[in-house]
């Protein structure tokens, strides 16, 4: 525990003298703020006018003081009443409170850490009601988190890495209002793993639709911010993606989530069947050659063909994606053959944004998430598991592609 030093303890007994109840401390806390602003504001004036109150200095100076204003100031303490001193030629542009300013920065602060936490603007409400006595509406709160938007702004549309060896690309549902009906909308994330190993949210889209221009439109954007190449896109099968990254990025090659396929598969198996076709699909993606794969696709074939032709159906429609992980080595496949990365990234976003069950705009949506993903973005400062190994790989299979973009 932090010790308070001799002068600490003066300054904080001489705050508390006098004080019998937890009220009667903050009044007087609120009056000392106001009265510590009052003090900044007399001495920015003095450096403005360039002497100090009732000196003669200021005679024949061309300006000088004239009066206060009053100005209501909300801060963690409450609301307090300042004097804001004035100058004949209104030149004055105070500092500490600005002339437009009616809350310090560190209610905004608050407002933003809690926005981040996953809060809703009704529970901030009631939070800075509660604990700091401070009134501001769901309104004014929403004001202040719209700050935010030039800075999700220059962060969607910021330079990227001119090579990620591997993205991932998955959705997640939110509801939102528009023209007076709730509807569901999905937000893309785009996850990198750039050439030091490190998670990357490289951006996220919303559309209530998924479009081969939709996805072109993504594509053409990454491009745009400087990435060249992307050695390997891991996906859910996204109605038009394949199509677009082979447009785009047409070197890039795609991975669908195996994981993904299996729950599709076995979707409409009964119970009874569920535990002897999951095996049987195991010892297909969990192959160790493609040739060994293809043997025991052509098995469960022999076996479930006739029973469940969905699943082929399905397994034959997608295989050159959904085998393209087996020309890797453990390391590289175990990373690969799931979109799980970027799922974890979702599961972790949802526990930001679980409290907040409709959204009023798609800004709205845009702003919770760009916060969640500074907060997430903090644990995510080593490289993931296994990533020399995984990028020694990486370098054999591509080394044409990475000629000159790092010394090897």
């Amino acid at each position: 525990m932090t010790q308070l030093n001799e002068k600490e303890i003066q300054l904080a007994a001489l705050i508390c003298e006098g004080c019998t109840t937890p009220a009667e401390l903050t009044a007087k806390l609120k009056n000392l703020f106001s009265g510590a602003l009052e003090k900044m504001l007399e001495a920015e004036m003095d450096e403005h006018l360039g002497y100090e109150k009732h000196s003669v200095l200021g005679n024949n100076s061309g300006n000088s003081r004239n009066g206060y204003s009053k100005k209501t100031i909300k801060s963690e303490w409450g609301e307090s009443e300042i004097k804001v001193p004035r100058d004949r030629n209104g030149t004055f542009e105070p500092q500490a409170i600005e002339k437009r300013q009616t809350r310090t920065d560190d209610i905004e602060a608050r407002v933003m850490a809690m926005y981040a936490k996953g809060m809703s603007t009704r529970d901030i409400e009631d939070h800075l009601r509660d604990i700091y006595g401070v009134e501001a509406s769901a309104s004014l709160i929403s004001r202040i988190t719209d700050k935010l938007m030039p800075a999700v702004v220059e962060w969607q549309s910021r330079p990227l890495d001119a090579i990620y060896p591997i993205v991932f690309l998955d959705g997640i549902m939110f509801k939102v209002r528009k023209d007076s009906r709730v509807v569901n909308k999905c937000l893309y994330s785009v996850l990198g793993i750039n050439l030091e190993g490190h998670k990357e949210i490289l951006g996220i889209w919303l559309s209530e639709n998924e479009s081969a221009s939709f996805w072109v439109t993504v594509c053409n954007e990454l491009k745009n911010r400087g990435v060249e190449d992307i050695f390997i896109a891991c996906r859910d099968n996204l109605s038009g993606f394949s199509n677009a990254i082979e447009t785009v990025f047409p070197k890039t090659e795609q991975q669908l989530c195996v994981i993904h396929q299996i729950r599709n598969s076995t979707k409409y198996v009964p119970y009874k069947d569920i535990k002897p076709v999951m095996a049987d699909l195991k010892k297909v993606y969990g192959a160790p050659t493609l040739e060994d794969a293809e043997y025991r696709l052509e098995e469960f074939r022999e076996k479930w063909g006739r029973k469940y032709p969905q699943i082929l159906k399905s397994w034959d429609a997608n295989w050159a994606e959904l085998s393209t992980y087996f020309k890797y080595p453990q390391e590289v496949r175990t990373l690969i053959y799931t979109t799980n990365a970027v799922e974890g990234f979702h599961r972790m976003l949802r526990k930001f944004t679980k409290t907040k069950t409709i959204y009023p705009t798609d800004d709205a949506v845009r702003k919770s998430v760009y916060m969640s993903v500074q907060e997430i973005s903090k644990k995510w400062s080593m490289p993931i598991r296994n990533w020399g190994i995984i990028f020694g790989q990486l370098m054999i299979f591509f080394e044409d592609r990475l000629q000159g973009k790092i010394a090897i």
